[in-house]
């Protein structure tokens, strides 16, 4: 089995910042791509930012300048440091991962639980 699990969510003043881990556990041969979707109340779910194994990154328009996406393969984890954060970056934010684990061909997908980010004063 895999596991995603994130940490680091909470309530922050507009213009604040966060740090959102995730780690990966479990039977994992490897990790392709990583990254953070949201969902904010009544809304569909969004790609935030994108990590490949080899560094790549990807990010929503929105949060372009403000966030950055980083990944430590030794460890399986990714990280979301959001700066400059805005009430609208309210959401559950969920970690992503495409991991093969061991004995499987391919790699599927794999979501964490979510963390509530709130941007309120």
């Amino acid at each position: 089995q895999v596991q995603l699990v994130e940490s680091g969510g909470g309530l922050v003043q507009p213009g604040g910042s966060l740090r959102l881990s995730c780690a990966a556990s479990g039977n994992i041969f490897s990790i392709n791509a990583m990254g953070w979707y949201r969902q904010a109340p009544g809304k569909q779910r969004d790609l935030v930012a994108h990590i490949t194994s080899g560094g790549s990154t990807n990010y929503a328009d929105s949060v372009k300048g403000r966030f950055t996406i980083s990944r430590d393969n030794a460890k399986n984890t990714v990280s979301l440091q959001m700066n400059g954060l805005k009430p609208e970056d309210t959401a559950v934010y969920y970690c992503h991962a495409i991991i093969q684990q061991f004995g499987v061909f391919g790699g599927r997908d794999y979501w964490g639980k979510g963390t509530l980010v709130t941007v309120s004063s």
